[in-house]
């Protein structure tokens, strides 16, 4: 498949979203910012959002809705930039919504049962018009948070924690039908799904796992978001081997398409007429790339 860069120049790019105009929203989590890269490669930055804006999706009311981590500590080297930590100022994670015209924007949630969202990383909605999002969780050299995934409506009325604890729950999609909802772990390199019984209502879980496994990648392969193919087929961003494991819903024979250059594959996103457009976040290097993908993306169930 051809790689075309569309731009560099990003501040650890993620989140991003195919709209109807070409252009892609996007989250820059070093710089704070939700962003719009236009077709020719420019960039405009729509909101100065704080901490550390990461997973975006369009919600039924066109507002993007952004799962904002709190912030991270940052390193740099050989030309990549990764974050390593819990800066000192931050507070607590949250649900974010921006008005992509204005660049307005508001605190939906910052918690839940009286308990903080630490680290929002990855937001799919279903036809219902709510919302599932991952919660990563934070972490220091001393001690990492349980992670979680969670469902709630965008109007800030309800919010609640549908399976956890879990292992760095980051990339979360639907599958075509909507009956089943997929988790990445990043640092267990693990697929999960979960039978859905209603909105935010997973079927009762054996008592010996914690969901249906799909994959254990090999290696060291850690996981990031996650987009489904029409064809139910679940294409992970897999950091350090750089970049995309498709992994079938039964978890066979798992293909992985390489974007060369950048260890920090973060993202896949699919637009188009066709849905075959593919683009992918390489965060380390703050680059933006475009490829047609062999096979068509599933169409979210709101888009701009």
């Amino acid at each position: 498949m051809e790689l075309t860069k569309i731009c560099d120049g990003l501040d650890f790019p993620e989140g991003p979203i195919a709209m109807a105009d070409g252009s892609v929203i996007l989250v820059e989590i070093r710089r704070q910012t939700l962003s719009r890269v236009q077709p020719d490669g420019q960039i405009d930055v729509i909101a100065h959002l704080g901490g550390g804006p990461n997973g975006a999706a369009v919600g039924p009311d066109g507002m993007i809705y952004v799962c904002n981590n709190g912030g991270f500590v940052w390193t740099q080297k050989d030309g990549i930039t990764r974050p390593i930590g819990t800066p000192d100022d931050y507070t607590s994670g949250s649900i974010q919504r921006v008005d992509p015209v204005t660049g307005a924007f508001e605190t939906m949630y910052t918690s839940c049962d009286g308990q903080p969202l630490r680290g929002p990383n990855d937001i799919v909605f279903d036809t219902d018009g709510g919302f599932y999002f991952t919660d990563l969780g934070k972490s220091t050299r001393e001690y990492v948070h349980h992670g979680a995934f969670y469902y709630a409506k965008p109007d800030g009325s309800h919010i609640r924690r549908v399976n956890a604890p879990m292992i760095t729950p980051n990339g979360i999609g639907l599958s075509p039908d909507g009956k089943t909802v997929h988790v990445a772990e990043t640092r267990t390199g693990r697929v999960w799904s979960f039978d859905l019984t209603g909105p935010g209502e997973i079927a009762p879980l054996p008592f010996d796992m914690p969901g249906r496994l799909l994959t254990t990648l090999p290696d060291y392969q850690l996981l990031d978001s996650l987009a489904v193919q029409e064809d139910g087929k679940i294409c992970v961003a897999t950091l350090m081997r750089g970049g995309i494991s498709v992994v079938p819903e039964d978890g066979s024979d798992v293909v992985f398409v390489p974007v060369p250059g950048d260890p920090y594959i973060t993202n896949i996103c699919f637009g188009g007429s066709d849905m075959r457009d593919a683009w992918v976040t390489a965060s380390g290097t703050g680059c933006l790339y475009h490829m047609r993908w062999p096979t068509a993306g599933l169409r979210l169930n709101f888009n701009g």
